[in-house]
């Protein structure tokens, strides 16, 4: 399968709701579009001490300065095919309101990646997922690159021997999702899901604290990586709109 990332900001003037209502206003029609799966709007958060201080320990690419910024909201979009998301009559879809276009237009640092699944794993969760696929009510969303081959083969061994059976043992998790992208800035995109933002405190972040001791494998990792702005991000799921008791 293939998902569209879009990461973006609230214009820094009004309107900013009139932005949000068009926003939301054309994900029930993108999710009636032929191929599409699922459709996923988070916002993101920057209220977590560990999570805040990961995203000033991780490594940054030298453009960073000119990369789009977005990283208050994060449209994720599932597909059948990446081939889905360039055909024109995709592209066309906010083309057809001109209002709309124009509210679409004002959003800030929109950044776009189109990725393939690369892997996943199942969470001890796994059965509260929605049957269409659409990711759970709180993630973790990570996008980078690396810098060097040797570094891209010892990626994919962490990923394989490390972080992707930790998630499928994590308590609260509902599973996680490698992607790595044909198209946009990033080559790798990480999905972490869990049944709520509590689940995701409580025990993710203290196995991803590990990114700070030295000699672990994860600091390694983390410090070669090359994160796009605001990267990594939390957030919990505001279309379709979850339980309130699921963001607790």
């Amino acid at each position: 399968m293939s998902i569209r990332t879009l990461d973006y900001n609230d214009p820094d003037l009004p309107p900013r709701d009139e932005v949000k209502a068009a926003m939301l206003a054309r994900l029930p029609e993108v999710l009636q579009h032929s191929g599409i799966l699922w459709v996923a709007h988070y916002k993101l958060i920057k209220d977590d001490e560990t999570v805040n201080r990961l995203s000033e320990f991780v490594g940054r690419p030298p453009e960073l300065d000119s990369l789009p910024a977005g990283s208050e909201y994060a449209l994720l979009i599932g597909a059948e095919s990446p081939h889905v998301f360039f055909a024109h009559d995709y592209e066309a879809i906010n083309d057809q309101d001109p209002v709309t276009r124009e509210m679409l237009r004002l959003r800030q640092g929109t950044r776009v990646a189109v990725c393939i699944e690369q892997d996943r794993v199942h969470g001890p969760e796994f059965e509260t997922q929605d049957a269409n696929g659409t990711p759970a009510p709180a993630i973790q969303l990570g996008h980078f690159r690396v810098r060097s081959v040797e570094e891209e083969f010892d990626l994919a061994k962490w990923y394989l021997n490390y972080r992707l059976p930790a998630i499928a043992s994590m308590t609260g998790a509902v599973g996680a999702r490698k992607f790595v992208t044909i198209a946009g800035w990033v080559k790798h995109v990480i999905l972490y899901e869990f049944v709520s933002l509590d689940a995701h405190k409580t025990h993710f972040l203290g196995h991803e604290s590990l990114a700070f001791k030295e000699g672990e494998w994860t600091n390694k990792v983390v410090t070669y990586a090359a994160h796009a702005p605001g990267s990594p991000g939390f957030g919990y799921r505001i279309w379709p709109e979850a339980d309130s008791t699921e963001n607790k």
